[in-house]
């Protein structure tokens, strides 16, 4: 028996607050703030193309949204105040993130510490000719 994946019944831009509130169906409602969905945006340009290719992300604490688009009936696609529109963040992506909020904040503020960085270090500029492993 297989048991469809929480579908959402309100998605709300709170832009004083910077979250994004999702309510689902099943009775869950996550407050997420745009800060970890911009860095943990499941776009390949934060992602990479495979594993060990993620582009640790900085200076995001104080991104917006600045547009939200439907992508049929199964995501959105936010617009982010530093220009990173490339995210296409399903529900069940949404759910994830809402629902292990605690875990993955620590573990971005790990990788800023490995990285000797922080939340609010500028992004270096990215390499010439795209992701800079295409030729």
């Amino acid at each position: 028996m297989t048991t469809a994946a929480p579908q959402p019944t309100a998605v709300t831009v709170h832009g004083a607050s910077r979250v994004l509130e999702v309510a689902f169906d099943d009775g869950a409602c996550f407050r997420i703030p745009f800060e970890l969905l911009r860095v943990y945006s499941p776009s390949a340009e934060v992602q990479g193309h495979g594993p060990g290719q993620e582009v640790l992300q900085t200076g995001k604490r104080d991104v917006d949204i600045v547009a939200l688009a439907p992508v049929g009936n199964y995501a959105v696609q936010p617009t982010f105040s530093d220009g990173h529109d490339s995210g296409i963040y399903t529900w069940a992506y949404l759910y994830f993130l809402g629902s292990r909020q605690d875990e993955l904040w620590a573990d971005y503020e790990r990788r800023l510490r490995e990285a000797g960085l922080d939340r609010d270090a500028p992004m270096p500029a990215a390499p010439s000719g795209g992701c800079g492993h295409h030729a």
